[in-house]
């Protein structure tokens, strides 16, 4: 005879009313409030995704050659060398390595993109790319850099974001950053009566959240003594330390940062050739798709998610040193090469430094987005239509969510149409 196993939820005789849970715990008021307040506090953290539109690049000029055409000047030279280079579909696909099926629309809407905003975002850089200056001279070009603005400004020739890069806190050339950004904004409001919108200021080689605290602090001044709303500077900071990644107890160092900007973080751009530099790499393997630079970048992700402080990829030093097809087509394959590599890690922007970077970037994200975009319209229409899968896929809510920020990014950047979008976000 088997033995019966002793019953350790015994069944109460009397089971209530019907469709009633008798509950064991009187009351779990108090641990319902804590856990609103846990919720509470991790949504002021980790809020969300950043709202509005994310550029796809940031082109970096050195403020001594920046005009007020510069960004128009970038769109006609890609231009021209899209269609010297690649004046048909075959051309094109063959150079970015597309597939025919796309090759075409790709490139009619690159070329598209390249004759009406072919510059999504603008640094004006007094960093690394213009060195380091007599006082007088990088004043002059402060007053120069200021017409130039002012003047794509009123014909409306600013691109959708636009700033300043200043120098390192890092490396001793902290009066000349504050002095560049105070005479600017001075001059900027003086000339315009106004900063304009999409204006973001680039902080570079932050190696301590200390930094970005005392950084935050000028700006606090700064504002103060310019009569501009509070909070209304915003910037983006650099990850090209390791310090930025890992601080000396081993931990990521950017929730700290994040919290010393007191939020007027934007976003977090990685820069490729400090960081290979300081780890010890040799000059070959300094490049953005080096596995090093692929474990900064999954840190920045981990750190980051959920923040609303976007991320954006470093850049591509090759450049094409003449106007020959052997030329330009190496400079385009490695460019697209790159971008592509930044897009399968989630990384939906990065730099551009050259007019020659602006077909490969728009090559590389249109295909991205254009590839596959019929699958990916087909299970957005289904999860809304049916809440559910169609075509074997069974979506999750945050896979549909995926989906559709992929669309919401083709959009912006020029690759679709609005009306792929649908009507509101899945839950």
């Amino acid at each position: 005879m088997r033995a019966t196993a002793p019953n350790r939820f015994p069944i109460p005789a009397d089971m209530g009313d019907h469709g009633v849970v008798n509950l064991s715990v009187s009351s779990f008021d108090d641990l319902s409030a804590r856990i609103a307040a846990a919720r509470a506090e991790h949504g002021e953290r980790r809020p969300g995704p950043a709202d509005g539109r994310q550029p796809v690049h940031t082109v970096y000029v050195p403020a001594d050659r920046f005009s007020r055409s510069t960004p128009a000047d970038f769109g006609a030279e890609a231009l021209r060398l899209l269609n010297t280079h690649t004046p048909g579909a075959g051309s094109f696909g063959a150079a970015f390595g597309l597939d025919p099926e796309v090759a075409g629309l790709v490139r009619e809407r690159v070329a598209a993109k390249l004759s009406s905003e072919p510059v999504e975002d603008v640094r004006i850089d007094f960093e690394d790319g213009y060195g380091v200056r007599p006082d007088e001279e990088e004043d002059a070009h402060i007053a120069q850099v200021v017409e130039a603005v002012a003047a794509a400004y009123q014909v409306k020739g600013l691109p959708h974001y636009w700033g300043l890069r200043v120098k390192s806190f890092a490396d001793g050339d902290h009066d000349r950053a504050m002095r560049t950004l105070d005479g600017f904004l001075t001059a900027l409001r003086d000339r315009l009566g106004r900063l304009p919108g999409g204006f973001t200021i680039t902080f570079p080689k932050v190696v301590t959240a200390g930094q970005v605290a005392l950084f935050t602090e000028y700006l606090e001044r700064l504002e103060t003594a310019l009569g501009l709303p509070s909070g209304i500077l915003r910037f983006e900071i650099q990850v090209e330390t390791p310090e930025a990644v890992i601080d000396e107890e081993g931990r990521a160092t950017l929730p700290s940062i994040l919290s010393a900007a007191a939020g007027r973080l934007t976003a977090a751009h990685f820069g490729v050739f400090d960081y290979t530099a300081a780890l010890g790499l040799p000059p070959e393997e300094q490049r953005l798709d080096h596995p090093a630079c692929d474990f900064a970048r999954h840190v920045m992700q981990v750190a980051l998610a959920g923040t609303g402080v976007r991320l954006s990829d470093g850049s591509t030093n090759v450049i094409p040193r003449n106007d020959g097809p052997d030329e330009v087509n190496a400079a385009w394959s490695v460019h697209a090469a790159h971008v592509r590599h930044s897009l399968r890690h989630g990384y939906y922007q990065g730099w551009d430094l050259h007019p020659a970077h602006l077909p490969s970037r728009y090559a590389a994200v249109y295909a991205f987005h254009l590839t596959g975009v019929d699958d990916v319209i087909g299970r957005v229409r289904a999860w809304y239509e049916q809440a559910g899968g169609a075509g074997g896929v069974l979506d999750e809510p945050a896979t549909v969510k995926a989906l559709v920020a992929r669309l919401r990014r083709a959009v912006d950047c020029g690759a679709l149409d609005e009306s792929v979008l649908p009507a509101s976000a899945p839950g």
